[in-house]
């Protein structure tokens, strides 16, 4: 039992680690964790090369017969737009930020399925990450809201239902992304700590690596669709406010 608690020990060790890279730029000390970069730049690439080989296997007349690779596709756009698309607060909204909805979750999704591979690990295990990606809705939905509602009534918005209120009106809108970043964050790293600690406890009976892979898989899944809805609610809560 105690070889197992020492095994388990240091695993968890180095879960979380970061490897900085120190870059000096006229006097400042900038610390980057290239780790994390490159492991987001990998994402991207895979995004890219997938987009890059459906477009070339989907050339063909269109008066053909759908392929396999066209079919799948299809069937993928029409999962996302009724999960996702579906949820927006008018069809005109839905058109016009499907495209991202959809970009923000396959990033996300490729990012958690990742960890699968050998020596890679899931850039949204890094906080950084996931503020970003939180940002980013949030500034969109704001830009929205101004463009749907105006600079006037967007701005009279946080003065609602009394200008007493101003402070907390700002700080519910900051809470927002920070709430929505940490919660993917804070998910993603809970299930590698889950996965290490069941990899250990039960190696004797399960093969660690099937259930890392079908865990990985569902979680990972699941975890970029709730950030994708909830992103989806932020920009409804935002344009109709």
């Amino acid at each position: 039992m105690s070889g197992i608690f020492e095994q388990l020990q240091g695993l968890l060790a180095h879960l979380g680690e970061k490897q900085i890279l120190v870059l000096r730029v006229l006097g400042a000390e900038i610390r980057v964790d290239w780790r994390t970069i490159v492991m987001s730049w990998i994402v991207m690439a895979i995004l890219i090369g997938l987009a890059l080989w459906l477009r070339r296997a989907l050339r063909q007349p269109v008066e053909e017969k759908p392929n396999r690779t066209q079919a799948a596709l299809d069937a993928l756009i029409d999962l996302l737009r009724s999960q996702l698309g579906s949820s927006f607060a008018s069809e005109q909204l839905a058109v016009r930020m499907f495209p991202f909805i959809s970009t923000l979750f396959l990033y996300v999704l490729i990012s958690n399925w990742l960890g699968i591979i050998p020596y890679l690990e899931a850039p949204t295990q890094n906080l950084n990450v996931t503020l970003g990606l939180a940002f980013l809705v949030f500034f969109i939905s704001q830009s929205l809201a101004v463009r749907h509602r105006g600079i006037k009534s967007y701005l009279k918005g946080f003065l609602e239902p009394s200008p007493v209120l101003l402070p907390m009106n700002i700080i519910g809108e900051i809470a927002r992304p920070l709430s929505h970043a940490f919660r993917l964050f804070g998910n993603t790293l809970a299930g590698t700590f889950l996965i290490t600690v069941i990899m250990v406890k039960f190696v004797p009976i399960l093969v660690p690596s099937v259930l890392t892979m079908v865990f990985t898989l569902f979680f990972g899944a699941i975890q970029a669709f709730v950030f994708a809805i909830l992103a989806v609610a932020y920009i409804n809560v935002a344009v109709e406010a």
